[in-house]
């Protein structure tokens, strides 16, 4: 009665407020806020959880409370562009809110790739100092140079996941629980939770076979209830156990095990599910294991494409092309190419001709912007950079400088002043070479110009032949618009 009176004398209705929970300790009586939180429901306020990935029973009151908002920790949501585990976690959250029906809030954006993210993923809500600071009287718009930054077609530089082509099961999750039987007492189970601190839950079995899950807060919160344990303290544990629990076989693969979560109740994520061999019994997994690990697939699916350079290979540079593409960005394709380079490897062997392919590499990374720009190795040595930089052509033209300038060093020193070296050419006759340069094609891809990325990439591999006929480092840019000529350039 004392909140409606306060809105009557504001003004207010209580469909213009949000009560937010937030969480500075653990909820030991989740029941009483449930209770409280579905009273101002049903009054008309609206509820939003805060502080999620920080706090410690978010997901089971998401789960229970279904709140019409949840906020994101600044955790996960600064430095996101450079890190995949923030955005795939992010991501995860997005999808998992749309079906829901959860409007996300995504707190502490301060930098301009970060709110890139976060509109790319589709959360409809942020807030931060890049936004706006706390104010008595707070900002009816966002200020002009955030909703210019989101009317920019433009895409952040974050390498696209691809799961790892190797197969992995629920039972990599499998964690080696010793189940209980269904008649032992609440006593017994709650001396267990007493004796192992970190156990999470107790899989409860007849015969073998999974029939209940015992979670260990829900467990816990009910049974230390005033006279509780008095009343179940003797009874069999079923009678507080989840008695249908989320079961899977420990063959299911992982990318399954995740759509099963994603289908099924909420709940599971945070509560767990039981492994099963053949029906039976075999241990428990975690929801937090289950995310880790397809992360970490994630993560070396795209930083490890390439053995020798670590860079994205073929599928992370076609995802990340159609990205840019979809987004309507203008950027920047360069194919990046070694001239001589087989004559350099047959004349001094691979593991120079490696040094000379990572030393390229080095070169290109350090002309990206980790914020904008991508590179990928293609093969050989072979590299793709997508750029979105204003500066990307001089950052081009001082990667050929320093190429030029450091692969001087992987000659001998007769070769160096000579300005060639000899090897065989590809019929086995001698043939006297240039010193190895790097020829780039450019070709700047105005939105809706081509059609896909094979369309792109092709563009570059042309633009890219043009640059070797240019002697020593080059860089050719096409800038065709509708049958236009090309430019070129040698640095």
């Amino acid at each position: 009665g004392q909140t409606a009176k306060m809105l009557a004398n504001a003004g207010l209705s209580p469909q213009q407020v949000v009560i937010e929970l937030t969480e500075n300790k653990p909820f030991f009586d989740v029941d009483g806020i449930m209770d409280a939180l579905l009273h101002f429901r049903e009054a008309g306020f609206q509820i939003a959880i805060d502080d999620l990935g920080a706090g410690f029973s978010s997901l089971r009151l998401w789960s229970e409370l279904l709140p019409e908002f949840v906020k994101i920790d600044m955790h996960f949501v600064q430095g996101v562009n450079r890190d995949p585990v923030k955005y795939n976690f992010l991501r995860s959250v997005q999808e998992l809110a749309v079906r829901c029906g959860t409007a996300i809030i995504a707190e502490g954006i301060e930098q301009d790739e970060e709110l890139l993210i976060v509109n790319e993923l589709g959360i409809p809500y942020g807030q931060g100092y890049l936004i706006a600071r706390p104010a008595a009287v707070p900002a009816s718009r966002a200020p002009e140079n955030v909703r210019a930054l989101l009317g920019r077609a433009r895409a952040p530089a974050v390498i696209p996941d691809s799961p790892r082509r190797r197969a992995v099961t629920a039972e990599k999750l499998l964690i080696q629980v010793d189940p209980v039987d269904a008649e032992i007492d609440c006593d017994a189970v709650f001396g267990i939770f007493e004796k192992n601190v970190a156990q999470h839950a107790i899989p409860v079995v007849r015969n073998g076979l999974p029939i209940a899950l015992i979670n260990r807060s829900q467990f816990v919160e009910r049974f230390a209830r005033p006279y509780r344990r008095e009343l179940f303290g003797r009874k069999p544990c079923i009678h507080l156990a989840d008695t249908s629990p989320l079961i899977v076989d420990k063959d299911m693969t992982i990318q399954d095990l995740s759509r099963t979560l994603v289908d099924a109740e909420s709940r599971h994520l945070s509560e767990g599910f039981i492994i099963t061999g053949t029906g039976r019994y075999v241990g428990l997994g975690t929801g937090p294991d289950l995310v880790r690990e397809i992360t970490q697939m994630q993560i070396e699916s795209a930083r490890y494409a390439n053995p020798l350079t670590l860079l994205p290979g073929n599928v992370p540079i076609d995802e990340q092309t159609e990205r840019l593409m979809n987004a309507g960005a203008r950027f920047v394709v360069c194919h990046c190419d070694l001239d001589s380079f087989k004559p350099f490897n047959d004349a001094y062997g691979y593991r120079r001709g490696d040094e000379m392919i990572l030393l390229t590499a080095r070169l290109l990374t350090e002309a990206c912007a980790a914020e904008t720009d991508f590179i990928g190795h293609v093969g050989g040595d072979d590299l793709v950079l997508l750029m979105q930089s204003a500066d990307w052509e001089d950052k081009v033209r001082h990667a050929l400088d320093q190429f030029d300038l450091h692969a001087l060093a992987m000659f001998d020193s007769t070769n160096r002043e000579a300005g060639g070296f000899h090897s065989l050419d590809r019929m086995g006759n001698p043939v006297c070479f240039a010193l190895t340069s790097l020829s780039v094609g450019a070709v700047v891809i105005e939105p809706g110009t081509l059609r896909s990325h094979k369309d792109v990439l092709s563009r570059a591999a042309e633009a890219k032949k043009q640059a070797k006929q240019i002697p020593g480092s080059a860089l050719f840019v096409e800038r065709r618009r509708g049958g236009g000529e090309a430019r070129a350039s040698r640095t």
